[in-house]
């Protein structure tokens, strides 16, 4: 795969007054070692583009960076690294360099799923973010957020008929039995909504967050109808002090399990069949987590009102894996200019 040389900015280009937001996006690029991604970008192959010329790996990263920092669809990202120079100046390309168009973008995510690269350069700002003293392991808040699909809903509304469709059922079957439409996202789920009435349809993202710095360390993907505790072993790293959740969180065995690692469990308590009213110690135990794991409301307040994670906008669960760890790591890349500010 030839590369396309660039990035080589002209006197013209550094007289040019500077937009809003670059002065974040300046810190950014001073703040983290480019270099350490580019080795692990630069192992990519993209047999279908061989003999054309192709930009730096490096440089449709941080365009995709961009994408995630700033909420934008594809479309939206081409138009915006043609039209602000901090854009641009950010990922390394001069005034009169042509930028990637959409399809260009949306090829090389697919590059970056296909060969499941994110996980690594999540693991490599994560170890930068600790090199840098950010990562403070006083315990480890762990939350889950819906996040809804643009895929057009089934007309059932139901997760069983999903199962249906897998099993090939259809209306000129002459069994007789009823025909279910396929979705347009296969993998998406419905869920119901907590404390609103109605089903979302999509996926959900299930972090664990430092708690103090507010970096996000380790994220999953699932389904939006997959129990939150499903997934909770896979969030917890095991260096931290204690790890604190709401009651969907505990089990006896996770609780012990905890322990035996020297891990304090903070998991908040529920009533059950034979403790139906929870006893004054444990309601004020739960307070106290309570207040503790709040901040990991922000978390998510930052990914989808200001960061544009509202919609998950790719069909399938691995492009809405990477979409949620791209997003993942331009959070804690923001975060890490505001610490350093």
């Amino acid at each position: 795969m030839s590369v396309r040389d660039g990035g080589q900015f002209s006197f013209v280009d550094a007289l040019m007054p500077q937009g809003k937001g670059a002065g974040r996006l300046e810190r950014l690029s001073s703040l983290v070692k480019w270099y350490r991604f580019e080795k692990h970008l630069n192992r990519l192959h993209d047999d279908k583009s061989a003999g054309r010329p192709a930009y730096k790996p490096i440089v449709m990263f941080k365009a995709l960076l961009l994408q995630s920092l700033y909420g934008l669809s594809d479309m939206e990202l081409e138009e915006a690294l043609c039209d602000r120079l901090s854009f641009k100046r950010f990922v390394g390309l001069a005034l009169d360099e042509t930028v990637p168009d959409h399809s260009t973008l949306c090829r090389f995510r697919n590059l970056l799923v296909s060969q499941a690269l994110l996980d690594t350069l999540f693991a490599e700002l994560d170890r930068q973010l600790d090199a840098a003293g950010l990562i403070l392991r006083r315990g480890t808040m762990l939350d889950a957020t819906v996040i809804e699909t643009t895929a057009a809903r089934p007309p059932e509304g139901r997760n069983r008929d999903f199962d249906a469709t897998a099993s090939g059922m259809d209306r000129d079957d002459p069994t007789g039995r009823v025909k279910r439409a396929a979705p347009s996202d296969p993998d998406a789920r419905f869920t119901l909504r907590k404390g609103k009435a109605g089903s979302a349809y999509g996926y959900k993202a299930h972090v664990g967050v430092d708690e103090g710095s507010g970096l996000i360390r380790r994220v999953v993907t699932t389904p939006a109808n997959v129990n939150d505790t499903v997934v909770a072993d896979r969030l917890i790293i095991g260096d931290e002090a204690c790890v604190m959740a709401d009651s969907a969180y505990h089990t006896h065995a996770r609780e012990q399990t905890l322990k035996d690692k020297g891990i304090k469990p903070r998991l908040m308590r529920r009533p059950n069949r034979h403790h139906r009213v929870l006893p004054p110690r444990l309601e004020q135990f739960n307070r106290l987590i309570s207040r503790r794991r709040a901040a990991v409301e922000t978390t998510f307040a930052t990914l989808k009102h200001r960061m544009g994670l509202g919609l998950i906008r790719y069909r399938g669960l691995a492009k809405a894996e990477a979409q949620v760890l791209m997003a993942a790591i331009a959070f804690n890349m923001r975060r890490w200019v505001t610490m350093a500010a």
